[in-house]
This record gives C-alpha cells, structure tokens and sequence, in this order.
C-alpha cells in the first residue's frame, strides 16, 4: 500500500535508518539531488548516480548532473565517467554500484527506474548484443521493431521509448528469446528494498511542469548550448548519449534547422512527456515505497 506524501524534511531525514543505504527515485527536475545533498549533510554518507544520462562525460548542463560546487566536500560517484560511444546498460551500473554498496553509506538517487529495479529486485543475465544486430536495429522505425515483438513484451513496454523498444527487439534478434522471457528468470537482488530506505518523489503535474520550463532556461544560461556545439562535430543519434532530451534539439538549432526557441520549445515538451512516462512507472514500480512531496 503506497504511503502518504511527506513534505517536512526534518521529519522525512529523521526518520531514515542512519545505517542503510538510501534510494531516491523521481521524475527528472524534481529536486531528488538536493534532497540527497542534504541527507548526506545531515547523515552523512556518499552519492552514487542513477541517472542513465549523467553517467557521459559529454554532458554537465543538459543532464542537469551536480556541479563541481555541489560535489565538493561529499563524494560523488558514477558521473560523467563513460565515454558516449561506450556501450552501458542496467547491466554495466549494477556492476559499477555493486562494489559502492560496501563501503561509505551510499545515497542512490537518480530516475532511471530500471537501474533501481536491476537493484533490488535482480536482474536477468542476458547476452550482449551483437554490433551488427544493433547497427541494424539502428535503421528500423519503431513500427518494425515493435512488430519483431511478442504480444506481452509490447504490453510491458512504453512503445513510445524507442531505447526501450530498441532493447527489447535487440534481446528477441539476438537470443530468440523475448525479453519478457528473461526478465522472468532475474536472479537475486543486490540490495533488496527491505534494507534501503527507499524514497519516491511524487511531483504534482503543474508544479513539475513549471520546474521543467524553469530548469531548462536556467540550462540554456548556464551553456547547455556551449555543450550541445562541443559534441556536434561527433553528434551520432544513434547513440544513447546522444538521445539525451534537449541534445536532439539544440543541435537541429545549430545546424540552422530550427530557431533557439523552437529548440527550447521542443525539449520542454520531450522533458514534460518523460516525466509524464516515469511518474506513470514509479507509481506502478514503487508502491511501498516513501513517497516525498518536492518543496
């Protein structure tokens, strides 16, 4: 049963377990990174990334990571440290947060979902795709993938996330298998959800909406624009790093495609269907969770 929102942080900080680690899951712009900056100012502990665009290097602004300010004095880890042509996946984060979990207290806060459920509910052994199985799938339209697929995989699936329909085609091309069909056969979780302090935020649709359009004009002043030139002489759409949300955008609008407002206009509403997308799975995914009202 989903528990009621708390909005009082003194109160929510007080009652965590000041001996388990804690998961902060949320829709993006919610305010999850200042909450853990927070916990770890009061409690004490590290700040681990579960953010799958923030784990490249390439982006600082759009993807909204933590400041060289905000890091400084509380440790950070599993930002910007992968390169955006490397491959990485729920697989590879789970990897890299495993060997975190035993030292400092960790503090785990991001919104990509399936890093959390990879996490603490396991995750399923599946081959690595094949490079010409992906440069393949690369040129299909999400129509074609979806129809590779069987009937309760695209049930499961958000069929307008193509990295999530992409995946799940790869998995049925390269093994034969559905996805649905080795999810079901996940192994033990890492850290199950009954030793973690686990925390959801429950954003109010006008209130984050609001957040979003706020957030990516502070972006847009701080150098989202200045990253977006960087990365344009490498820009590969097909690479998940590249399919960060505003990244897309700001690069049409350099190369004189589309106006800077129109760009602006076009990340907005990609960042307000996102996070229509993870408010509709966390509510599903993280029912028992603590549910947090931003401020």
């Amino acid at each position: 049963m989903a528990t009621e929102p708390i909005s009082d942080r003194t109160a929510l900080i007080g009652g965590l377990s000041p001996d388990k680690p804690v998961l902060i899951a949320g829709p993006t712009a919610s305010g999850k990174s200042a909450l853990a900056l927070e916990i770890a100012d009061r409690q004490g502990g590290v700040i681990v990334n579960a953010d799958a665009s923030q784990v490249y290097g390439c982006w600082q602004v759009l993807t909204a990571r933590p400041s060289l300010d905000e890091m400084a004095g509380i440790p950070h880890h599993l930002y910007g440290h992968i390169e955006a042509e490397a491959p990485y996946s729920a697989g590879h984060w789970l990897r890299e947060v495993t060997p975190l979990l035993g030292a400092a207290r960790p503090i785990i806060v991001g919104g990509t979902g399936l890093y959390f459920m990879a996490l603490t509910q396991g995750l399923a052994d599946i081959p690595a795709t094949p490079p010409e199985v992906r440069a393949h799938a690369d040129t299909l339209t999400l129509e074609e993938m979806l129809a590779g697929l069987d009937a309760e995989t695209r049930a499961r699936i958000d069929p307008a996330n193509r990295a999530r329909v992409q995946r799940a085609w790869e998995v049925m091309t390269t093994t034969g298998r559905s996805l649905t069909q080795w999810q079901a056969q996940t192994g033990h979780p890492t850290l199950a959800e009954t030793e973690a302090n686990t925390l959801v935020f429950d954003a109010p649709k006008d209130w984050l909406n609001g957040r979003i359009v706020q957030r990516f004009d502070m972006m847009l002043a701080a150098g989202a624009l200045d990253e977006a030139r960087a990365v344009l002489p490498e820009y590969d759409p097909s690479l998940p790093a590249h399919r960060a949300i505003g990244a897309p955008e700001l690069v049409a609008h350099l190369r004189g495609e589309i106006t800077l407002e129109a760009a602006r206009e076009r990340a907005i509403i990609a960042t307000r269907q996102f996070a229509k997308r993870q408010r509709t799975w966390f509510r599903s995914k993280m029912e028992g969770w603590q549910r947090v009202r931003p401020h």
